[in-house]
């Protein structure tokens, strides 16, 4: 009979390619995983994992298997959470992941809402970057993720992963208070082709929404300058190092000096904000309440 602990390990190496990265990502050690998945082989009678380059990916066998464990997964999800909602009482402890600025506009006012009306559930904050967050609630580091569409993100049908959409919000133009279109009421993204820009390290989702709104405008940003925190980000443009794409709701009540922010024209750079669990566990009465009160959080959000 196959453990179905197994099949997470075997989903985590899937999910990171290397059995490092995912023994990382399960707070296992490297030989635990290979142990792990050498017992997962000989349950199975199948070679499940081959080398490619420096990581590993998976056999045929190994993807028939992977479908079948996330189903099996889901499955678990789902019977935890009947199981807890047989017992009553919604008490315990939930982690949920998220960006800064997703703390601020729909986390923090959340759990106002939860002390309110459900005071047995205790929430746990992790700061994680948009992109972190979607894998620390599959590995399990994490139940809830407050995460933003970005590449290479699992996508909307994910069979992994249930999602309750939130917000979507735009990005602004920061300019230097002396840029030749300071004084202009909107801003195309094609008139700063030439100029500098100041975006985010690879990998942060906002980086790829500078990146890509900059391509449907026809160029390739010059991102001379990078930097994840934001203030950071407007120090720079009013400095005069370069413009920026910045959203708009990490710039509320930010201290601006020598910049001026400006909102874009025509196509605009946006982000949409989504609330993320196992698929399974969107029913479960701890979490529940949780995705609910963020629902309820953005509804009345504004991002203008």
């Amino acid at each position: 009979m196959i453990d179905p602990k197994r099949l997470r390990v075997l989903r985590a190496v899937a999910d990171h390619r290397t059995v490092t990265a995912a023994a990382a990502a399960l707070y296992l050690t490297p030989s635990a995983v290979s142990q792990q998945l050498a017992a997962l082989e000989q349950e199975t009678g199948h070679a499940l994992l081959t080398r490619s380059g420096r990581g590993v990916r998976l056999t045929a066998a190994g993807e028939i298997l992977l479908a079948h464990a996330n189903a099996v997964l889901a499955q678990l999800e789902r019977a935890e959470a009947e199981l807890a909602a047989y017992a009553g009482g919604a008490a315990g402890e939930v982690t949920v992941a998220s960006f800064a600025t997703g703390i601020a506009e729909v986390l923090a006012p959340a759990l106002r809402t939860l002390a309110a009306a459900h005071p047995g559930i205790r929430v746990r904050v992790r700061d994680a970057e948009g992109d972190e967050s979607l894998p620390m609630v599959l590995d399990g580091a994490a139940d809830v993720a407050v995460a933003v569409e970005y590449r290479g993100a699992p996508k909307e049908d994910d069979v992994r992963l249930s999602r309750v959409p939130l917000y979507a919000e735009p990005f602004d133009a920061v300019l230097p208070d002396d840029h030749v279109l300071a004084a202009a009421a909107e801003v195309r993204i094609a008139s700063l082709a030439h100029d500098d820009w100041i975006g985010q390290q690879p990998g942060n989702p906002c980086y790829e929404v500078t990146r890509l709104a900059c391509e449907q405008a026809g160029f390739e940003p010059r991102l001379v300058h990078a930097s994840d925190d934001f203030s950071a980000v407007a120090a720079l443009a009013g400095a005069g190092a370069g413009v920026a794409l910045v959203p708009r709701s990490a710039l509320r009540g930010m201290e601006l000096k020598g910049t001026v922010v400006r909102p874009v024209a025509g196509p605009h750079a946006t982000r949409r904000v989504f609330a993320a669990v196992r698929t399974g566990a969107e029913a479960h009465p701890l979490i529940a309440p949780v995705l609910a009160a963020l629902a309820d959080a953005a509804a009345g959000l504004t991002t203008g």
